[in-house]
C-alpha cells in the first residue's frame, strides 16, 4: 500500500512497531488512539469531542474493540420572523483496534472525562504468564 501524504480522505501510515512491540492506532480524522498495557490491565484512550455518554458506544468481540458514536447540534436566532443566524455541527468517531492481550469481558470499566473515552479491562487470567513445572520421565 502507498502512503499518500496530503489525501485528506486517506491518513494512512504503515505499522511500525515501537520499543513496547505495539502499534499506535490511528483513525481518518488525525487523532489518535492510545493502547498501554502492564501487568495486569490494558488502557485504552480515545479522543472523543463533543460525545455524550449516551451516544457513545463501546464493544469488545473476539479481540477487537470497537468505539463509536455521534453528535450534533443546531441553533437558530430569529428576529422578526426572519432567520439571521443558522448554525449545524455533526461529528462521529469510529475506531476500531484489536487489544495486545484478551482481557476479561467482566472488568472493563469506559469513563470519559474532557472530551477523552478511558477504557480499562484486567487482563484475562488465561492470558497472564505461567509456569510450568518440567519433571523427569
Amino acid at each position: 500500500m502507498k502512503y499518500l501524504p496530503y489525501s485528506p480522505l486517506i491518513n494512512w501510515h504503515p505499522l511500525s512497531w515501537g520499543d513496547d512491540n505495539w502499534p499506535e492506532m490511528q483513525s481518518n480524522s488525525g487523532l489518535n488512539v492510545y493502547i498501554d498495557e502492564n501487568e495486569t490491565e490494558v488502557t485504552v484512550e480515545a479522543p472523543v469531542p463533543g460525545m455524550d455518554p449516551k451516544n457513545l458506544k463501546v464493544t469488545y468481540h473476539d479481540g477487537m474493540l470497537h468505539i463509536y458514536g455521534s453528535a450534533s447540534e443546531k441553533d437558530e436566532e430569529r428576529k422578526k420572523g426572519k432567520v439571521i443566524k443558522k448554525w449545524e455541527m455533526a461529528s462521529s468517531v469510529d475506531y476500531v483496534t484489536s487489544l495486545p492481550r484478551p482481557i476479561d469481558t467482566k472488568t472493563v470499566d469506559a469513563r470519559i472525562k474532557d472530551g477523552v473515552v478511558t477504557i480499562k479491562a484486567k487482563i484475562a487470567e488465561e492470558a497472564k504468564p505461567k509456569e510450568i513445572e518440567v519433571k523427569v520421565g
